[in-house]
């Protein structure tokens, strides 16, 4: 096989089909740029680098730019990546792709192909989410469920530490003042959280008795069908505010969700975990989560 010949080919067809149909290059480009792939690798499965250079400069002068050895070598790449079983999916775009390139995990890249067809996150988005390492903050029930392709609930999907946006001095960070922050930036805290979460209100007033309480924070989430309780803690976590929070989701389950809702969330925001609380004080329905003010 004239190798090079039928690269060349290939690029060709690309560039002709981009321009008569339009609607679909995406999918022409991802086939052309894995077969080049293929073929790539094929071609010199001991000596690569030496032809793709060669190749390149052929490309270069005979299509124009485009086709250097770094355009090449990702191509290559891509086709690797998808062997080892990436998922190829045309809701991406090649610039998706080329922001994958550089992950070795493959169970990391498929979680951020999916979130970028769940959430059709543009190039820059996909980017700084990864930049976040999203992934990784990520708990270990998560990774396993999403390895496994089971459908995970929307707490479980809440990353650990939740990254923050602040423009302040972090020592002098009051509960007043952190929820500032997250109002501030409720769209991306929303997002930091996961999948279907919606913002309801803040300072939410309950009557409990003859004394008004007032929730932080409470959400909706639209996935799972629930109210959600958020309590910010600029401290340790602590076993007071298990019994604080669980009154608050009480009076929610009682006094606001409808029969066909499910049981109401809970989660405390703090500024440190303590692994022992939940060892025990166990609370159905209540998770904690760490923030980090970046």
């Amino acid at each position: 096989m004239n190798y090079y010949n039928e690269i060349k080919q290939q690029l060709i067809n690309n560039e002709v089909y981009k321009k008569v149909k339009d609607i679909s290059k995406n999918r022409s480009d991802l086939t052309t740029y894995y077969n080049v792939g293929k073929l790539l690798s094929e071609a010199g499965k001991n000596y690569v680098e030496g032809i793709m250079k060669k190749y390149s400069i052929k490309l270069t002068e005979e299509l124009g730019k485009g086709y250097n050895t770094s355009s090449l070598k990702r191509m290559r790449q891509f086709y690797i990546m998808v062997q080892k079983s990436a998922t190829l999916s045309h809701q991406l775009v090649w610039s998706h792709y080329v922001e994958l390139l550089s992950l070795k995990d493959l169970n990391k890249i498929n979680y951020y192909i999916k979130i970028t067809e769940d959430w059709n996150l543009s190039v820059r988005e996909l980017r700084k989410r990864i930049k976040s390492n999203e992934y990784e903050r990520l708990d270990d029930k998560a990774k396993a469920m999403l390895i496994k392709k089971e459908e995970p609930k929307a707490e479980d999907l809440i990353k650990n530490p939740i990254l923050i946006k602040n423009m302040y001095d972090k020592d002098n960070i009051t509960e007043k003042l952190l929820k500032r922050l997250i109002l501030e930036n409720i769209d991306d805290f929303l997002k930091q959280l996961g999948v279907g979460f919606t913002y309801a209100s803040n300072e939410y007033p309950i009557k409990i008795g003859d004394r008004y309480y007032y929730i932080d924070i409470l959400l909706y989430n639209i996935k799972d069908n629930r109210y959600v309780v958020l309590e910010l803690k600029n401290t340790e976590l602590k076993k007071e505010h298990f019994g604080q929070i669980k009154t608050y989701m009480n009076y929610i389950d009682k006094n606001v969700k409808t029969p066909n809702q499910n049981p109401t969330l809970g989660i405390i925001l703090c500024k440190k975990d303590n692994e022992f609380i939940f060892e025990y004080v166990p609370n159905d329905n209540v998770i904690d989560r760490e923030y980090e003010l970046v």
